[in-house]
């Protein structure tokens, strides 16, 4: 959910590997009541691998609103004690099958995997990242007022039906309608 936007080269140098190139539309299916689920399921499965390592793990993204239309894709946000000091945590996390895809070690030491088997998108901050913080008053925004779930999903939409090069293209294309709910949740 950040807020700044990402050129190809960013995109092709945070990936492990190469970036996978999109050029689609993203596709958005109506909220799935087994989305939830999904989340606690995977959630148990990252506290047995890495148990006390564990500060912070969170359901985030579209899927954890009810009655958003989302990418089909379960987000979690994962703090562990140092997320740049990866030898205490991805080798197990990649023993149980997640797969690491992005590092970007200049923006909140953001790690982020791919799940073993649901589609997951697992993101890993260290504590006092901003991140945290942008999705509970985002998504508590969301839950909250019916008009700003519209307003999102309108953006939403209308976003998706466009080709992208990259799915981050996209992400980054809703940045100003994120900051601009995420202002009035503040405000509030």
């Amino acid at each position: 959910m950040s807020s700044q936007k990402f050129s190809e080269e960013e995109i092709q140098a945070a990936w492990v590997g190469e970036a996978p190139k999109h050029d689609s539309t993203i596709t958005l299916v109506e909220y799935d009541p087994e989305w939830p689920r999904l989340y606690e399921r995977e959630a148990a499965r990252i506290r047995e691998v890495l148990g006390d390592r564990v500060v912070l793990l969170e359901h985030i993204g579209s899927t954890s609103v009810p009655g958003l239309a989302a990418k089909p894709v379960i987000d979690i946000q994962l703090e562990v004690p140092a997320s740049d000091d990866e030898a205490a945590y991805v080798p197990d996390l990649e023993a149980a099958g997640y797969r690491l895809v992005i590092r970007e070690p200049d923006w909140e030491k953001h790690r982020m995997f791919k799940g073993p088997d649901t589609n997951i998108n697992l993101h890993v901050h260290s504590p006092g990242n901003g991140e945290t913080e942008r999705h509970r008053l985002f998504l508590g925004r969301l839950r909250s007022h019916p008009e700003e779930l519209e307003l999102y999903l309108a953006k939403k939409r209308e976003l998706a039906a466009r080709t992208w090069e990259y799915v981050q293209n996209y992400a980054d294309a809703k940045g100003d309608v994120i900051n601009e709910i995420i202002e009035r949740a503040r405000n509030a």
